[in-house]
């Protein structure tokens, strides 16, 4: 699966990259990207955030942000990049026509640089001047609906627009046929696509933890699309245990798509906590990569929940099943805190099948909505 692949090996990559960085050596040392011929949007796009990266000249950006922000830009710029080409190459991977989102975080000491591809999102909580829990979002969801996304899209011959039953979805079509209809201008993978506008450069935002800060929210589009920044964050603090402040906020998603779209099927729904304080349990996720920790499927959380057809959002959750806990430290550096979400793939049926029990991570469990095949299709222009 194309988000499993890049939820084990992105934070490898990313650490890699910032500690050639850090050194100052150049082992890792991008191909030319001058080479003759044509170049599509993808590597277009990364020329330019190659320039951007080496912004030392930019003295704007050098004043407003600290050096580490630079360090880790320029890690995340070719970390991602190395990832899509690493999923190209893959032989036993197809994502021609599949992919996934990535919202990808680095904290180091009061430093919170964050890259994001795609729709996935990352919130903030926080407490205001009068002591209120309020949400601040971090992230920008890179649909095809943004201005700057759409003209780059269009720029590359494909094609911006929504079906007549959706009209508040924009999705990105190829130049001559009615597919594949992604939601998203941002991904890894689908590269059927990446001649036509989508990339999967991220976008980099920065962050300083002040002592207001309580936490952070890393999720995929399910989680936004039925529940808001402000619910979200009210429910993880309203959650007695920490460890299970992930798997509160999936079941609190599961049951609002049953509320509000009792005839779709259920988004992807992955969600990662980091708490800020010392303790030790300051790290909540429903996918139990490199940790020590009780995987949970959709299909727990969904039958858990087959008898609570009501929704109540923001009531306090009274659950101990426990998700996961624990630091993820690629590299074994541990000066580092790295958490990555990956939006869900399943181009394989038997794996959205597995038996509850199984040793699995809740990426395999549920359906991606994201790419339209099958739906009646229309002419824009007719």
């Amino acid at each position: 699966m194309v988000a499993k692949r890049v939820r084990d090996h992105l934070p490898l990559k990313l650490n890699a990259h910032w500690e050639v960085s850090k050194s100052g050596e150049d082992a890792l040392r991008e191909i030319n990207l001058n080479t003759a011929g044509s170049m599509n949007s993808e590597q277009t796009s990364f020329l330019t955030a190659d320039e951007e990266s080496r912004a030392s000249v930019d003295l704007e950006e050098t004043e407003k942000y600290p050096e580490i922000f630079q360090t880790l830009k320029e890690s995340f710029l070719k970390a991602f990049k190395v990832m899509d080409r690493d999923l190209r190459t893959h032989a036993s991977i197809d994502c021609f026509c599949s992919g996934t989102t990535a919202v990808t975080l680095v904290k180091q000491g009061p430093h919170i640089v964050i890259g994001n591809v795609g729709d996935s999102r990352a919130v903030l909580g926080t407490r205001d001047k009068e002591n209120s829990l309020i949400a601040v979002q971090l992230t920008v969801d890179l649909k095809p609906n943004l201005p700057a996304e759409a003209e780059r899209i269009r720029k590359y011959k494909g094609r911006v627009f929504a079906l007549k039953d959706e009209p508040e979805v924009a999705r990105v079509w190829l130049p001559n046929s009615n597919a594949p209809g992604l939601a998203m201008a941002r991904a890894f993978g689908d590269f059927c696509l990446k001649d036509f506008g989508l990339i999967s450069v991220p976008e980099i935002s920065y962050w300083h933890v002040s002592e207001k800060d309580e936490f952070i929210v890393l999720a995929t589009d399910g989680i936004w699309d039925v529940l808001s920044n402000k619910e979200v964050v009210d429910i993880v603090a309203s959650c007695r245990a920490r460890t299970s402040a992930a798997r509160a906020l999936v079941e609190t998603a599961v049951r609002a798509w049953r509320y509000k779209y009792p005839t779709s099927k259920v988004d992807d729904c992955a969600v990662v906590c980091l708490f800020f304080d010392s303790t030790s349990n300051n790290l909540s996720t429903v996918s139990n990569a490199n940790a020590k920790v009780q995987p949970v499927s959709m299909d727990q959380v969904e039958n858990e929940n087959e008898k609570d057809n009501n929704i109540n959002v923001l009531t306090s959750v009274d659950r101990s099943g426990t998700v996961g806990s624990g630091k993820v430290v690629p590299g074994g550096n541990e000066d580092l805190d790295l958490d990555v979400d990956v939006d869900l793939d399943c181009s394989k049926e038997e794996e959205m099948n597995s038996e509850i029990g199984t040793d699995w991570s809740a990426l395999e469990g549920v359906s991606r909505v994201n790419t339209l095949f099958n739906l009646p299709r229309f002419d824009p222009g007719k």
